[in-house]
Parts: structure tokens; sequence; C-alpha cells
């Protein structure tokens, strides 16, 4: 009788890991979701200087300058101007800022070679930001 006692103890002293591996993958996930990471850039002192009154009037934001070319001319933001007004009038534009956008607006009849001129003239003055756009 001693004997089947002595199995019994020992079936029932084994120790199933199933419920330690679930407590370990549960603390992992616990960590790792309170887990915060330290902000690098809330640390750093960055102090930019106060604005300078004179700084801001003398820096105006770059305006789009628009052309629209048509079937028997061009205009310039709105004014009827000739090839050779557009080329005139674009390079003293680009003088003060080769950054602005020219906005390039073709009527559907107008001819492939007018757009062409109006880019040549674009890329002469200096102007870089181009877009083209195809009007009805």
């Amino acid at each position: 009788m001693r004997r089947r006692r002595k199995q019994r103890e020992e079936e029932s002293m084994e120790v199933s890991m199933t419920p330690m591996i679930d407590v370990v993958f549960q603390l992992l996930i616990y960590f790792l979701v309170t887990f915060t990471t330290p902000d690098v850039l809330a640390h750093l002192d960055i102090s930019r200087p106060a604005p300078d009154a004179s700084q801001t009037e003398q820096r105006t934001p770059p305006k789009m300058i628009r052309v629209n070319i048509y079937e028997d001319g061009f205009s310039l933001n709105g004014r009827a101007v000739s090839k050779e007004e557009l080329s005139r009038i674009l390079t003293r534009l680009a003088s003060f800022s080769k950054s602005q956008t020219v906005l390039i607006t073709c009527a559907g009849s107008s001819e492939h070679a007018r757009l062409v001129d109006v880019l040549d003239i674009c890329a002469g003055a200096g102007f870089n930001k181009l877009s083209v756009v195809s009007a009805e």
C-alpha cells in the first residue's frame, strides 16, 4: 500500500510550466506597453531670437506670378502684354526674387509654340518654379 502512495505523491509533485510561461509573457507585454522612451527633444534648450521689426518688414512671402496664354496673346497677372513686355517684366521680377512661382495657364485654343516661348522667357529670366495648367 505504501508503494501506491509514493507513486501518487510523485505524480502530484510535477510542476506544470505552462502557467509560468503565461505569467512571464504577460509581464513582458505589461513592461513593453508601459515603457516610455525619454523624450530627447524635451530636454534640449532651443531658444530662438526674438523677431526684429526691421527684418520682418523686409521679408515678404513670395507671390505667385500668373501668366495666361491665349490664342491672340499673353497676359501677366490679368494685364494684357506683348511677348517683349512679358520678357522685360519677368526679367525685372526675377531680379527681386527668383524663388517666386510662375503659374502658366494655357487656353485650349492657344498654340504650343506660345507655351514654349513663355517657358523660354521664364528660364531666361531665372525662374525655376514653373507650373503649367491647361484651361478650357
